[in-house]
């Protein structure tokens, strides 16, 4: 199968660029699944529910997760439900609202998906998490006699050491592991010989001219001079999409390859 990982939908802006090429994306090639992360849609904290519908109008079947995701109070639901495509980090402590995991029907068959939080992500670096690794070889286990015929695994975190550890780690045992929020792409998407599909960080979707979504001039003025200001999200100028594409094996559930997709659009 072809699945088609989107990189983090920044606000707005990212939302109108996914609206710009992902329909034309899903007419020039075969895409199976469309995942996007959408821990920054709406107004770059969480999602919210006109925006997830919104975005599963342009195509994405299922959603991941990151630090912000549980920001908006009004897509709990969405996430305690199983029948509705959208994760929360797994790896949060027992009892968080949302499931561990949602599984997401195809044409060809159910596919598992689930994120992960690093343990050191920004600001919420002091946050109690479980261990990323011991809760993935958990839902693993607990899911071993359930027939997928892929399994995606994103890891939302800050160290890219982290992330290639996971990637290897898990290695031969999911068809792919995504690395996001740092909202810059990295140039390693490739196989992992046991045949896991892996990237560091797939990037952003979203303003090109800003500094991970956010305006220019506000980070700088921080920077610069310490002033304390709010992120203000930049919505002109050129837009990015950022994705990967997977082709995957339905018999094993290994990939075969991953692409990089970046497109640059007014």
């Amino acid at each position: 199968m072809n699945i088609l990982y989107i990189g983090d939908v920044m606000g707005e802006a990212g939302v109108r660029v996914v609206a710009k090429v992902l329909p034309k994306l899903l007419g020039e090639q075969p895409v199976d699944l469309v995942v996007a992360q959408a821990e920054n849609v709406t107004s770059g904290k969480g999602i919210s529910k006109k925006d997830y519908k919104l975005l599963r109008g342009l195509g994405v079947d299922a959603f991941t997760s990151g630090n912000w995701t549980l920001a908006g109070k009004e897509i709990y639901d969405y996430l305690n439900d199983p029948r509705e495509p959208i994760t929360r980090p797994a790896n949060y402590p027992e009892g968080t609202v949302g499931k561990q995991y949602k599984v997401v029907q195809t044409a060809g068959g159910a596919v598992l998906v689930v994120s992960l939080l690093g343990q050191i992500v920004g600001r919420d670096a002091d946050m109690v998490l479980d261990n990323p690794l011991k809760v993935i070889d958990k839902i693993l286990d607990d899911t071993k006699h359930v027939k997928y015929i892929a399994r995606i695994v994103n890891f939302h975190g800050d160290y890219s050491s982290e992330k290639r550890v996971i990637g290897y780690y898990l290695d031969g045992k999911v068809t792919a592991v995504i690395g996001d929020h740092w909202h810059v792409p990295t140039a390693d998407a490739f196989v992992l010989p046991k045949g896991t599909a892996h990237i560091t960080d797939v990037g952003m979707c979203g303003a090109l001219h800003s500094s991970l979504g956010i305006k220019l001039d506000t980070i700088i003025a921080r920077w610069r001079d310490g002033i304390i200001n709010r992120n203000q999200l930049e919505n002109e100028g050129p837009l990015q999409f950022n994705a990967v594409l997977i082709e995957s094996d339905n018999s094993t559930g290994l990939a075969r390859n991953i692409t990089h997709i970046q497109k640059i659009v007014d």
